[in-house]
């Protein structure tokens, strides 16, 4: 059985990380270098960084707050936020990124997905999918989540990761809106099936809790990593006692001396 991944998100706004609740209501939650730096040094697994109005304020990634972000940490940095061209996504590998999120451009621009994959490599491109419960086991696609909620798009779930996997997508982040910021757990139903209709990793993200949350994720959700905010950053959970849990329900994990820089 491969390693789960454990995974730290820094939503920044502003120069700041913000978590909210169901993609609304951001408060404060640190300095993003400083948090890069603390979540490297304490072990994590990877990092995503998203720069989460970008794309609702219709303007560029902050490529400077990036440079720094990837000047602190020593494993792999996923960014992502208001890219929308390979050239957008070839300056942010420049920056010290290693893979590369795509949300609101992918689906305003499928092609998109296919160049990148094809410039950068399959391994480099990640699906951003924001979610949203509209009836039992259906759920929708919405872009510009950044700001009031976000745009629903009307477009199913899974028709969409589909598409974006025969795209050539390498991994997708699946953001439940129902479940984000709550710490009542992932939405286990969400990622069970996609996890079952695509054949590349899945990342739970929305609504993690304490750490059986991410039990659940990789075992019952069937998910390949999990990706965790909030509780990460007020201090609720530390990445070692997810790994821990996770260790001991024999689920395998990458041991964290392995990250000591």
């Amino acid at each position: 059985m491969l390693t789960k991944r454990i995974i730290s998100c820094l939503d920044v706004k502003g120069d700041r990380v913000v978590k909210g609740i169901k993609f609304s209501n951001h408060k404060d939650a640190g300095d993003p270098i400083e948090l890069a730096n603390k979540y490297n040094s304490e072990g994590v697994d990877e990092l995503v960084f998203y720069d989460i109005t970008a794309s609702s304020d219709n303007r560029n990634i902050m490529a400077g707050i990036v440079s720094k972000v990837a000047e602190q940490v020593f494993i792999p940095l996923t960014v992502g936020g208001g890219l929308r061209t390979i050239d957008d996504m070839h300056k942010m590998l420049q920056a010290g990124a290693d893979k590369i999120s795509i949300n609101t451009a992918a689906v305003e621009n499928p092609m998109l997905i296919k160049n990148g994959a094809e410039s950068f490599g399959s391994q480099c491109i990640v699906l951003g999918l924001d979610a949203i419960k509209t009836q039992p086991n259906q759920w929708r696609v919405k872009i510009r989540t950044g700001r009031d909620g976000g745009e629903d798009t009307g477009m199913d779930v899974l028709q969409w990761v589909r598409q974006a996997t025969d795209l050539g997508v390498g991994e997708i982040v699946v953001n439940s809106i129902d479940q984000d910021g709550t710490g009542s757990g992932y939405d286990l139903d969400l990622l069970r099936i996609i996890s079952n209709s695509v054949n590349v990793p899945v990342i739970a993200s929305g609504g993690a809790g304490n750490a059986t949350h991410m039990l659940e994720a990789v075992s019952i959700g069937k998910a390949d990593a999990v990706l965790a905010a909030g509780v990460f950053h007020y201090g609720k959970l530390t990445i070692n006692q997810v790994k821990e849990t996770l260790n001991t329900n024999g689920i395998p994990v990458r041991n964290i001396e392995s990250y000591a820089g």
